[in-house]
C-alpha cells in the first residue's frame, strides 16, 4: 500500500480521487491548497503527490517548485491532474480534467513503481 497525497481546492474532486485511489488499495491524505500540502509532506512524506495547478494560498506550480527545491522531497513523484495541465512543467506526469479512472490508476501505478523522471 502506497501513501498518496491528493491536493485540490475542490472538496468534491478530492473525494473522487480519494475514492479511486483507496479502492485501488492506497492510503490517501488530502490538502485543499499547496501550503497545506507542503506542511503535510514535511510531516509525513507520501510516495506520490497528485495535485491540481490552480489553487488559492499556494498554487500547484508553487507547490511543485517547493518540493523540487528541497533535497528531502525532490524525489517524490508528482502527478498533476488539472484543467491547466500544460503548467505542469516540473511534474512527472500530467492528466487533463476531465480524466478517466483507469488513466489515473495507470499513471499513478507507473509513478509509484518507477519514481521520478518517468515521463
Amino acid at each position: 500500500m502506497s501513501r498518496i497525497l491528493v491536493v485540490d481546492d475542490e472538496p468534491d474532486l478530492r473525494f473522487i480521487l480519494r475514492r479511486i485511489l483507496t479502492r485501488a488499495g492506497h492510503e490517501v491524505t488530502e490538502a485543499g491548497d499547496g501550503a497545506t500540502a507542503l506542511t503535510s509532506v514535511q510531516e509525513t512524506a507520501p510516495d506520490l503527490v497528485v495535485t491540481d495547478m490552480m489553487m488559492p494560498v499556494m498554487s500547484g506550480v508553487e507547490l511543485i517548485r517547493a518540493l523540487r527545491a528541497d533535497p528531502v522531497t525532490t524525489a517524490i513523484p508528482i502527478l498533476v491532474i488539472s484543467g491547466d495541465a500544460h503548467l505542469a512543467v516540473d511534474a512527472d506526469a500530467a492528466l487533463a480534467k476531465p480524466y478517466q479512472r483507469a488513466e489515473v490508476l495507470r499513471v499513478a501505478a507507473r509513478l509509484l513503481r518507477e519514481g521520478r523522471g518517468t515521463k
